[in-house]
């Protein structure tokens, strides 16, 4: 989209980024680009810790934790006793919690704990078959939920470093169902797990009863999201969509009382949709894609608010801040970017 077109009341421009906004809708926000993060490669996953003060980033060979006061680098994690040669990117990062461990899974089949305080490892969790692509701590932060390319997504114990449960996908589809995205529901009951073959799976995260597979993607789902009230899934998917899903119900047994419906599908994104999350008020939801645009969307009306172009290749991964309108971008462009996003006070 070329921002030239766009009358001015509808795009906000900074010096290498660009906002348009949705015309058919009321203007509810205003975006600004807070600090840029210059990596060494591409940028594979963003995530802040829980009080919203440090950004992780997972690149290649090494993960980086920034102040999000000012932007200053803290830390380089970076295993010394992994092999020297060849490529090893960082897929997904994720703080405890508490704020004491970073989690990182790699392309060598491992997971690793960090002691943010010492910068040394406290566990390697071993026991995947395949690269690691995605990690979630539960709320009450006594367990790690992986997800990888082997099919299988992992429960881990923190303080052990065991593997305390493994949920299989055993209702293989001709198509590979390698684990892409892995999420804790906000209450801990529920673990969900979007895979390579266009489903979405939910388990019983204390029995390990497997639940539901959610269909309804005409191609790979890369990333999954619980909404912060629990009630909803939010899905994004090679087919340039994302989806809302509405959870089925719980009986007394835990079992849902019926299949999860989708709400609504968000089209929009001229490519691949890699990433997605809610905001932690439930108002808005962010995707990243292949199409380089980062899109904010009305969840309640499933229209979008507006588009960000700031990277110059895919957005890879996206991350809202818990406790602040702040979000951030990594990038194919071996750049992560912090953005704010305030509330459009007086905005045309």
């Amino acid at each position: 989209m070329d921002p030239d077109s766009v009358p001015p009341q509808l795009k906000r421009e900074g010096s290498d980024w660009f906002v348009i906004y949705n015309p058919k809708m009321p203007r509810m926000m205003n975006i600004e680009n807070m600090f840029t993060l210059e990596h060494n490669s591409v940028v594979c996953c963003v995530k802040f810790s829980n009080d919203g003060k440090l950004l992780a980033t997972g690149c290649n060979r090494t993960t980086q934790i920034w102040n999000m006061s000012t932007g200053a680098k803290e830390a380089v994690l970076a295993d010394e006793n992994a092999p020297k040669n060849g490529d090893l990117y960082i897929r997904a990062v994720c703080f405890s919690p508490d704020g004491k461990y970073l989690v990182t899974g790699a392309e060598d089949k491992q997971i690793r704990i960090w002691d943010i305080t010492t910068k040394k490892i406290r566990h390697i969790l071993a026991g995947h078959e395949q690269d690691i692509y995605s990690l979630d701590f539960s709320p009450d932060g006594r367990t790690i939920l992986s997800g990888s390319g082997d099919r299988t997504v992992r429960l881990w114990d923190l303080e052990t470093g065991k593997n305390v449960h493994t949920f299989t996908i055993d209702d293989m589809g001709p198509k590979d169902a390698g684990v892409t995205s892995v999420a804790f529901s906000p209450n801990g009951q529920l673990v969900a797990a979007a895979s390579l073959d266009k489903m979405i799976r939910l388990w019983d995260a204390s029995s390990g009863q497997f639940l539901e597979r959610i269909d309804g993607h005409k191609d790979s789902v890369y990333a999954v999201a619980f909404s912060p009230d629990g009630r909803s899934l939010l899905s994004g998917s090679l087919d340039k969509t994302l989806r809302i899903w509405d959870l089925a119900r719980l009986d007394s047994h835990g079992r849902p009382t019926g299949p999860s419906g989708c709400r609504s599908t968000l089209t929009g994104h001229k490519d691949f949709v890699l990433s997605v999350a809610y905001s932690p008020d439930g108002n808005w939801i962010v995707s990243g894609s292949k199409d380089r645009g980062v899109q904010f969307w009305d969840p309640r009306t499933s229209q979008t608010q507006c588009m960000l172009q700031g990277h110059k290749n895919s957005v890879i991964s996206v991350a809202l801040s818990p406790t602040q309108h702040v979000f951030a971008t990594g990038s194919g462009d071996f750049r992560a970017r912090v953005w704010s996003y305030d509330n459009a006070t007086g905005a045309m």
